[in-house]
């Protein structure tokens, strides 16, 4: 293959846009930017996000009261007890330490729950703030025990 014979696909090269040449361009008079308004104008800018053309923005508009309860929602980091099956051995201790080990929590807000979706053989011995009823009943069915640790109090933001 030459040199002489490549060439580029078509659309690759496009002639650049020459707004403000003359009526029959097309792009004549007000250069596709429309007839008057913010727009049009040069420098033209939205000030802010939200702005809505000078009314007043829906976020000013909307009375701000009442209560809101976020900052005392508490986060826990969830597992369910198949994640247990899969990670520990029979006999071993469950707590924030040993599932930090094995990487099934990471960082740990308000404390860890452990919910009962799927099934669990091994007695295991837990030690968190939140467990399930369904998973409850799954560990001590099985022969391990289950001993809740206090949460601790409500946090300052």
């Amino acid at each position: 293959m030459s040199d002489f014979t490549l060439k580029a696909p078509v659309g690759a090269n496009k002639k650049p846009k020459r707004v403000g040449r003359g009526s029959s361009s097309g792009l004549g008079t007000t250069a596709g930017r429309g007839n008057k308004g913010q727009q049009s104008r040069s420098g033209k800018r939205v000030p802010y996000v939200g702005f809505e053309g000078g009314q007043m923005p829906l976020y000013r508009r909307i009375a701000r009261r009442g209560f809101s309860n976020a900052p005392f929602k508490k986060e826990y980091a969830i597992l369910n007890v198949a994640d247990l099956e899969k990670k520990f051995a029979d006999g071993e201790t469950v707590n924030r330490e040993s599932l930090k080990a094995r990487r099934l929590v990471g960082k740990v807000k308000d404390g860890i729950k452990i919910l009962g979706n799927g099934d669990i053989s091994k007695k295991l011995v837990i030690e968190v703030e939140k467990i399930s009823a369904a998973a409850k009943e799954k560990v001590e069915k099985a022969g391990g025990s289950v001993q809740l640790i206090p949460e601790k109090s409500v946090k300052s933001k």
